[in-house]
């Protein structure tokens, strides 16, 4: 429809001789002022120096003679408003029939590849809650790249060295030994989590006083395999699936990170200071130099992060897209800054920061830590609610907001939990149309009841939703628009019989549900989100 739209105007434009420029329509905030709303008068009164009133009267007289509107009004300084027929309406509802499973995929981002980055948890414990809402806006996210044609690869990043690793196995042997009542110390700052704990079980039942001769990778090697394992489960609960896997431990092995090192010192970009390795970046605008190789001999996180990010350009990606926790706000910029003196282009970086999760039981904030143990994982969240439900309520909100996770809300079967509310609109309509048979002669005209305009306008509006969030990278935006497109199917359902006396309405309502039900099937996909037949 848009793409109609637009070409009828450049036609306009054709006509009058007037020179060729970006259109842009757009919906306008007060429904009064019609259905779309255009800008090309006032775009056009530098070129062609006149008042852009004049110019828009002039496109009036051509747009007035279009077969797709009901109305073309001037609003000043130089709007062009418009209303549609019913009749060029209406018929956009053969058009999501005939595309089905494919409404709204488009060919955009057709030979581009992008790298879409996210969870990359190192396994030092299962999933929680908190990495549950990166893992849907990264698959989300996924999805939507994939419906505007582009070759997505989906990326888990992960380390399994590090003091954190080692505190890991040095964790798990304490338990092992404790449980054979053997003597012990547990690490300072170790992990006490009751999965620890299951692990040193399921090792000692394997080796049982043998496992005294064990040494220190041994436990680090075990703990990894165990709580990988879980991780991938977790994954899989999600129906969530990796392409690929990339261990941090490939970028020291190839002697990546060493490069990005020598790579800086020919920029003067570092310096050593107290024993350690600096990258020199308030040089390029930020407000901190930071540490990239400790005195320890220990690179920082930030430095395998540069030496990764450049094997993504390396790799032959066009856009890499990273999910990442609000506690990445301060890294990135310097990651970033780091790539450019490299050589590499981070306008083609996306960084998407996601706020912590807080989950709400009985009205109060569960408090949460991982190396404490204390914490909701994400199996256990799935377990109790569905996936369905975790999926929907992890993207409901901007992930720019701190997220309450009402676990009461979540668990209702009713209309006030949204997924429920969005599910129960499709499966009504299935429901419907198992029972009745469509002819194939419709009269599609006789959608005449504005909430029917209404619903065709909501229809209409995805195909265009779809193209702008391939920029705006915000699910929400499709969350939002499926509870909005059940809550006016809903409605409508509420206040006029589908299924009548009069068997050409009759049919015509049916075919308009079918389209419902299709938008509403491929926004769920999307959302990864099941679209049951049945509730």
């Amino acid at each position: 429809m848009k793409k109609q739209i637009i070409n009828t105007i450049k036609d306009a434009l054709i006509s009058l001789k007037y020179p060729s420029v970006d259109i842009s329509i757009e919906k306008p905030k007060n429904k009064d002022h019609g259905d779309i709303s255009s800008n090309i008068a006032l775009l056009l009164t530098k070129q062609l120096k006149k008042n852009p009133m004049e110019i828009a009267e002039n496109l009036k007289i051509i747009l007035d003679k279009s077969i797709l509107f009901e109305s073309v009004e001037i609003a000043s300084p130089g709007f062009i408003n418009f209303k549609f027929k019913a009749e060029s309406i209406v018929d956009h509802i053969n058009r999501i029939i005939k595309l089905g499973n494919d409404y709204g995929k488009n060919n955009s981002g057709k030979n581009k590849k992008i790298l879409v980055e996210f969870v990359s948890a190192n396994p030092t414990g299962p999933l929680t809650v908190g990495h549950g809402r990166g893992a849907i806006i990264g698959d989300t996210i996924s999805n939507i790249m994939l419906w505007n044609g582009f070759t997505v690869n989906r990326e888990y990043y992960y380390n399994n060295a590090g003091r954190q690793m080692r505190l890991l196995g040095e964790s798990l042997k304490a338990r092992c030994y404790e449980l054979l009542n053997k003597e012990y110390t547990f690490p300072e700052n170790g992990y006490k989590g009751s999965y620890i704990i299951d692990i040193a079980k399921k090792i000692n039942s394997i080796y049982d006083n043998k496992i005294t001769s064990k040494n220190d990778v041994f436990f680090k090697d075990e703990a990894e395999k165990y709580i990988f394992k879980n991780i991938n489960s977790t994954l899989d609960n999600l129906g969530l699936k990796f392409d690929s896997y990339f261990n941090e431990n490939t970028l020291y092995e190839n002697k990546n990170i060493y490069h990005v090192i020598d790579k800086l010192k020919d920029k003067n970009l570092i310096y050593e200071k107290d024993g350690a390795t600096w990258f020199k970046a308030t040089s390029l605008g930020l407000n901190a130099d930071r540490v990239l190789i400790k005195k320890t001999g220990e690179p920082t996180y930030r430095l395998p992060d540069i030496a990764y990010h450049a094997t993504k350009f390396k790799r032959g990606y066009d856009t890499c897209i990273d999910v990442f926790g609000a506690d990445h706000m301060d890294a990135y910029p310097d990651v970033l800054a780091a790539l450019n003196q490299l050589g590499l282009d981070d306008k083609n970086v996306k960084v998407l920061i996601h706020q912590f999760v807080s989950i709400v039981k009985d009205g109060e904030i569960t408090k949460m830590s991982t190396r404490e143990g204390n914490f909701t994982t994400l199996n256990q969240l799935i377990n109790d609610i569905g996936s369905d439900v975790v999926r929907y309520f992890f993207i409901m909100r901007s992930m720019n907001s701190h997220l309450n996770f009402d676990l009461e809300l979540a668990k209702q079967k009713s209309s006030d939990n949204p997924v429920y509310y969005i599910q129960y609109a499709h499966a009504r309509i299935c429901t419907i149309l198992n029972k009745n048979n469509i002819d194939n002669n419709v009269n599609l005209g006789l959608l005449i009841e504005n909430e029917e305009i209404q619903l065709i306008h909501k229809l209409i509006e995805f195909e265009e939703l779809i193209i702008k969030l391939k920029d705006k990278l915000e699910p929400q935006i499709l969350a939002n628009y499926l509870f909005d497109l059940a809550t006016l199917f809903h409605k409508y359902y509420a206040q006029h019989k589908i299924i009548n006396d009069d068997i050409n309405i009759t049919n015509a309502r049916l075919k308009l549900i079918k389209s419902i039900k299709i938008v509403l099937k491929n926004g769920l996909n999307i959302l990864g989100i099941s679209h049951p037949e049945r509730m």
